[in-house]
């Protein structure tokens, strides 16, 4: 649909790749977990009593979870002896914006019109953001308004996911950024804030010349 509409022309595409794996264990914490080596990361989330699912991303599309987890050995070790729930599955994880997203009376939606990096967690929240604004369109009878408020509500995603990328492959930045948290915890709770949505860019820009200060100090 989207090349019938002539809407697949993009400003920007970046990919890399993920794969994940259910694994029948009871969890060992009710949060979610997230390791980060060099250039792949790996993502541990309750899914029922005794379940758990395992995620990795990279840019490597050989690196699967069997390989991935010689980078977490902590993990491994935890996992060595569960059974598998799940077969393999993977799919590409993408920053990829597009020109356009309404044509006459074509409009995308979701994944269609454009993803951020898995690393945001944001895909299915920002397709429910899109729909409520398209709704609206869709009642004043005029798609006029979509295209704009699509990219103002992609702006932040893209933008948490370019910050959290920049870390990818730069290991001693992963590290001296995690120190400095460690040292100001209140401006990873405000960055968290503002990922969610809850907090507004202009309110942190104290917290980004302290989270500067920070890097350079660590």
């Amino acid at each position: 649909m989207r090349q019938w509409s002539g809407l697949e022309a993009y400003t920007h595409l970046d990919s890399r790749f993920a794969y994940r794996k259910h694994y029948q264990l009871t969890p060992w914490s009710d949060c979610s977990e997230v390791y980060w080596s060099q250039c792949v990361q790996a993502y541990v989330t309750q899914v029922a009593q005794r379940e758990i699912c395992v995620a990795v991303t990279t840019r490597n599309a050989k690196q699967r979870i069997a390989v991935a987890l010689q980078e977490f050995p902590e993990l491994a070790e935890r996992l060595e002896n569960a059974q598998t729930t799940t077969v393999e599955r993977g799919a590409l994880t993408s920053m990829h914006q597009l020109e356009r997203v309404t044509c006459g009376n074509v409009a995308l939606i979701g994944d269609a019109s454009g993803t951020v990096d898995a690393i945001t967690g944001e895909g299915l929240g920002l397709s429910f953001s899109q729909a409520v604004v398209l709704a609206s369109c869709f009642k004043s009878g005029n798609l006029d308004g979509y295209q704009d408020a699509h990219r103002r509500l992609a702006l932040r995603p893209l933008l948490m996911a370019r910050l959290m990328l920049t870390l990818d492959g730069h290991s001693s930045f992963q590290q001296r950024t995690l120190r400095a948290f460690r040292r100001h915890p209140e401006v990873f709770r405000r960055l968290l804030a503002l990922h969610v949505g809850s907090l507004s860019p202009f309110h942190i820009a104290l917290d980004g010349l302290t989270l500067g200060w920070g890097l350079l100090t660590a």
